[in-house]
């Protein structure tokens, strides 16, 4: 069931009706019922492997609570995370590696060659297996305990509204919010409709529209030159509307049964740096990257004693900030390699890696530049022209992460710096050698500006600290009700049926 569909609004109206009235005292469970009836929709046999990471991680955490012996905790869990891993590596990088086997020693005899596996990738598997690995964890270094009940681990690590994309969940800040006893608020629910259409409205009038010219430009980019740009910034525009868009109503669907999951985006595109943006875009993942990797690896003994060396070599500061710059890459380099195992995402995890670690290098000679030339940090002029650097090298990413190869990638890098010629978007549709190459109705082009100004006038409001939604439940009744009408017209209007457009991008990983 695609989160843009009918199918699952009635599914998700059904179990909000049920959920307050008929299992009102075991609501719980029924969320446990509801999130393997979800699941099992797209693929019964996709439970499998929910069940396998469900069990293996909720018997480390009983065992580890069951023992003080640091070495048997330690095996316990590394065991546990192997096997954690082991599945999600298993069924999402064994092509890669037979891919790479066949490119080195049967280039020149692809009779010879190794045969991809037809192997089925569970919805959400990333998703499920870095949560429940961040349980194991936070059981290890006991700033959580284990949950005895399985059932009630299981609703964790099943939670239908997130599974599929995120964002990635914290036990302790969660169990405690499905246990509870809810009861109906129409404050509670209006503000979860709020974010469902608001993430709808951006899926659907932004992130679909933009994808047709993603779609055409990144897939004939040869042909298209410098025009590649806007194939560029169309993808900067579908992948935040598609990826915050659906958090948006997946955060919102969870706020239905009064379950609040974690931010998962803030104004990414205000960001001053590529810091700042991994500060603002998919937190979760940031946040996981930093408590169960950065900080493992910037605290063990190898990194202390890199550290005394590069003191030594490079002096007090430089050498203190070298082995974070290593731990940084390292970091990015897990992130590209989350996104899928391809030689384009380890250039795009270690693309941000290598610019965060370099800028906190030079951190000391920016400051020093910036008094040289009398330029205030808070100035406005100089915090735009940061929003703007930073806008252009994130979208240099965009392309490794949209190219199918690291080649393709390069080459539309230097082609936007060739031939750059607009006129013929102005047709309609683009004529080379054959005919429509990218066909659109002008509406499209209507509906990505009006979707880019709402969604920059919010973001704007929001940067400034206004609670949008907030204000929108003190205005008057009819008010409030015309603003919803006309957002929930305007998707049908301006947006694409959700049977062209598919589902989300993230619910693949």
């Amino acid at each position: 069931m695609a989160l843009t569909s009918l199918e699952f609004a009635v599914f998700v109206f059904a179990a909000t009706v049920l959920y307050y009235t008929v299992f009102s005292r075991r609501q719980w469970i029924f969320l446990l019922f509801v999130s393997y009836i979800y699941y099992m929709a797209s693929g019964v046999k996709n439970i499998v492997f929910l069940m396998a990471v469900t069990v293996i991680t909720y018997m480390a955490g009983i065992l580890m609570q069951k023992t003080e012996d640091k070495r048997c905790r330690k095996k316990i869990l590394v065991l546990a995370l192997f096997l954690d891993f082991l599945i999600l590596a298993s069924l999402k990088y064994t092509n890669f590696f037979i891919n790479s086997v066949n490119d080195i020693f049967f280039r020149n005899n692809p009779d010879g060659s190794i045969s991809f596996l037809n192997l089925l990738l569970p919805l959400g598997i990333s998703f499920f297996t870095f949560q429940s690995a961040g349980y194991m964890l936070d059981v290890y270094w006991k700033r959580s305990s284990a949950e005895k009940n399985f059932f009630r681990y299981a609703l964790f690590v099943a939670w239908f509204p997130q599974i599929m994309q995120g964002p990635i969940g914290r036990f302790e800040r969660l169990s405690e919010q499905f246990f509870q006893r809810h009861c109906f608020s129409f404050k509670h629910a209006e503000r979860a409709l709020q974010l469902i259409l608001y993430g709808m409205f951006k899926k659907m009038v932004l992130a679909d529209n933009a994808a047709l010219f993603v779609d055409k430009i990144f897939h004939q980019y040869e042909i298209f030159d410098g025009m590649v740009i806007l194939g560029v910034l169309a993808y900067s525009i579908q992948l935040y509307g598609d990826f915050s868009g659906g958090i948006d109503v997946v955060r919102g669907v969870s706020a239905l049964f009064q379950v609040t999951l974690d931010e998962n985006f803030r104004q990414p595109y205000f960001a001053k740096s590529i810091t700042d943006f991994w500060h603002r875009w998919h937190i979760t993942l940031g946040t996981w990257m930093k408590d169960y990797v950065f900080y493992p690896i910037s605290l063990s003994k190898w990194m202390g004693k890199l550290k005394k060396r590069t003191k030594q070599i490079f002096g007090k500061k430089t050498g203190r900030t070298i082995p974070i710059c290593i731990a940084n890459i390292f970091v990015f380099l897990l992130v590209g390699i989350w996104h899928g195992l391809a030689w384009k995402f380890v250039i795009y995890g270690l693309y941000n890696g290598l610019i965060i670690g370099f800028s906190g290098l030079m951190a000391e000679n920016y400051a020093k530049i910036r008094k040289t030339f009398s330029i205030q940090e808070k100035s406005r002029s100089f915090q735009l022209f940061q929003i703007i650097r930073t806008f252009i090298l994130v979208n240099i990413s965009w392309l490794f992460d949209m190219a199918d190869t690291v080649e393709q990638a390069i080459k539309m890098f230097f082609n936007m710096f060739t031939r750059f010629d607009i006129s013929p978007l102005l047709n309609g549709s683009i004529y080379m050698d054959k005919p429509s190459l990218i066909s659109y109705r002008y509406i499209q082009i209507v509906a990505i500006l009006v979707g880019c100004v709402t969604v920059f006038t919010i973001s704007i409001l929001k940067e400034r600290g206004t609670d949008v939604g907030e204000k929108l439940l003190s205005l008057a009744f009819p008010i409030k009700t015309l603003i919803y009408l006309a957002a929930v017209f305007m998707l049908p209007m301006f947006g694409m049926p959700p049977n062209m457009t598919g589902g989300f991008i993230y619910a693949q990983f």
